[in-house]
């Protein structure tokens, strides 16, 4: 197993595990809380996160990664510009929480934002060995503190929810999580000299930070937006309702996005030093991606209503209609996770900010006015900026890698056929529950079962190129139980493989 595939195993190890934690925790949470809990949490977290996600990026997990010669200096030059700013960011959003709770009309909302910001202190030290872990690609102990984090964030958040805590529940176990992580990660490391202060050779760590914190900032604020401008022109039950609608959309994510996530950047960036092609990785990747999330947001829209009864409860089925125009519109975002690392392999990080000033004003200028009308047409407003923003980052892309339309054509039309067939078929078991020839629980395991079975009959009907991706663990597969039984298998040929 090479160093990416590894990677990737674990990443995969402990996402899943994290992603059963999460479907525990939400089912569980989704009845010891209203829905305006929810709603006063998901702003909480919406305030919170745009400022400390983009402080981070000060030196943060990008920066670090993508330098090619990489000392001891410039690590603790990185992590004090990223401290300073982050505890600088965390006292100002801490001043400011009873302003932004009597704005928006939410009594405990300052409190909320108080016990949020301690992460203003905490993350800083997790995420800097986190990305020097990310750039020797030692997932492993990544993985392990991820899972102990998110461990302790869902049992603290299920106990104090119990103990009536409302809304503050879950930002207490956010804030537990992080806590346990960093211990982790400190205790692993033991070298704690790269927290020493240093801002030797500064000007270049703020230099790429400008523009990777520009990016996300602009980001997190875009995907934040909507339940800030719902919290002001509506109520926190709708925000409620629309953060639940966003987190069942997001579980491909949890799933999929965020297992090779971690492992795109190193990954991108070792295969372009080994002399690969930064276009023929770009294309093989969306199409590999596009096989899995296609279909995983068909079955997710048609299926929405019995997986929203079993999970969450019938006090949670006004979000079917949100959760169905989201995963419509995020059929377009089928390259999204490749478009900041192959723009910055291809030496334009620059774009990267540009592309999302291009794409996400006019964005947020839509979701406000549709803010006016209602939730839904908040969750609707999604299947015009998605594909809009989806197109300006293929522009860019396009720039450097001198892709065409047929290029894409050529990569995503088997991939398409794939989820045509699994529409399909996830339909007519939609149309049995809703007639109630069958549960809601059996449906979607049958559901389940059959899409899964005509997506495999579809890969080989159309020999779609993620055949050869899962040609080389089943070798391996077979070689083990080979070996169990005495005998010797027959070779396999592997030739090189492009990886995402």
């Amino acid at each position: 197993m090479n160093a990416v595939q590894r990677s990737i195993f674990f990443s995969a190890l402990e996402r899943y595990a994290s992603l059963l934690l999460f479907l525990v925790s939400i089912g569980i949470l989704s009845r010891l809380l209203t829905p305006k809990e929810f709603g006063i949490y998901a702003v909480v977290l919406a305030i919170t996160s745009v400022f400390s996600t983009s402080s981070q990026e000060f030196g943060g997990a990008n920066y670090l990664i993508q330098k090619a010669s990489l000392s001891e200096v410039n690590v603790r030059t990185a992590f004090t510009i990223t401290f300073g700013l982050s505890v600088a960011i965390g006292l100002l959003v801490y001043l400011l929480g009873g302003v932004v709770g009597s704005t928006l009309g939410a009594e405990g909302l300052a409190a909320g934002i108080a016990v949020a910001v301690l992460n203003f202190i905490i993350t800083p030290f997790s995420t800097t060995i986190i990305a020097l872990y990310r750039r020797d690609m030692q997932f492993g102990v990544v993985a392990a503190s991820t899972l102990a984090c998110n461990f302790t964030t869902v049992c603290v958040s299920i106990a104090l929810a119990k103990m009536g805590y409302s809304y503050l529940a879950p930002i207490w176990g956010m804030i537990a999580g992080s806590v346990v992580q960093t211990v982790y990660l400190m205790a692993t490391r033991r070298d704690l000299r790269i927290f020493r202060p240093s801002l030797q050779g500064y000007p270049e760590v703020v230099r790429f930070g400008l523009y990777s914190s520009g990016v996300v900032l602009i980001n997190v604020f875009y995907s934040s937006a909507p339940q800030l401008f719902l919290a002001r022109m509506l109520d926190f039950t709708t925000v409620g309702l629309y953060s639940r609608a966003c987190t069942l959309t997001q579980v491909f994510d949890k799933l999929v996005i965020q297992v090779i996530s971690p492992v795109i950047m190193p990954a991108i960036f070792a295969q372009t030093k080994a002399g690969a092609d930064l276009k023929r990785l770009y294309l093989n990747a969306t199409s590999l991606l596009t096989v899995l999330y296609w279909p995983f947001l068909i079955f997710m829209a048609v299926m929405a209503k019995p997986i929203i009864l079993v999970w969450l409860g019938p006090s949670w089925l006004e979000v079917v209609p949100l959760v169905r125009l989201l995963c419509i519109a995020q059929l377009s975002l089928f390259a999204a996770c490749l478009t900041y690392p192959v723009l910055v392999a291809a030496g334009s990080v620059r774009d990267t900010l540009l592309s999302s000033l291009i794409s996400l004003p006019p964005s947020l200028l839509i979701i406000f006015i549709a803010s006016f009308f209602g939730v839904e047409a908040v969750a609707g407003s999604a299947m015009l900026t998605l594909p809009f923003q989806a197109a300006v980052a293929i522009f860019f892309v396009s720039r450097h890698l001198d892709l065409r339309f047929t290029d894409f054509v050529h990569a995503l039309r088997k991939s398409g056929m794939v989820a045509l067939c699994c529409c399909a078929t996830v339909a007519i078991c939609a149309s049995l529950i809703e007639r109630g020839l069958i549960g809601p629980i059996a449906g979607i395991f049958i559901a389940c079962g059959t899409a899964a079975a005509i997506w495999l009959a579809a890969l080989f009907a159309v020999q779609h190129p993620l055949l050869a991706e899962l040609k080389a663990p089943v070798s391996r597969l077979v070689s083990v139980a080979w070996r169990s039984t005495g005998r010797v298998p027959v070779p396999v040929a592997q030739g090189d493989r492009d990886v995402c």
